[in-house]
């Protein structure tokens, strides 16, 4: 079982920054996979980024060049870098492990308006 707590949201004006975090309750680096989703409004769970046990990085299209994934294995933390913020940014943000089954943290609000 993997407890995934998510934190760093926040209200923050277009053009602006946040770092989210995501604190993980095993090891980082025994986790196969972890990653950033977001849910706007009336919309479905879409992927922001991942980053596998190796390091290796993806994004999706919408954030690549503003946003990036990066752990720290000593603290068991994935973290999320978001740069430019958009207003189609906006969301909850969620953190998922991949260790045999599917873990999910409870997800952290992130506002981008004037």
């Amino acid at each position: 079982q993997v407890q995934l707590v998510e934190s760093g949201g926040g209200l923050v004006q277009p053009g602006g920054s946040l770092r989210l975090s995501c604190a993980a309750s095993e090891t980082v680096f025994s986790i196969n996979l972890m990653g950033w989703y977001r849910q706007a409004p009336g919309n479905e769970r879409e992927w922001v980024a991942s980053i596998t046990a190796r390091g290796t990085a993806g994004y999706a299209d919408s954030v690549k060049g503003r946003f990036t994934i990066s752990r720290n294995d000593a603290q068991n933390t994935v973290y999320l870098q978001m740069n430019a913020l958009k207003p189609e940014d906006t969301g909850v943000y969620y953190c998922k492990a991949v260790l045999g089954n599917d873990y999910w943290g409870q997800g952290t609000q992130v506002t981008v308006s004037s």
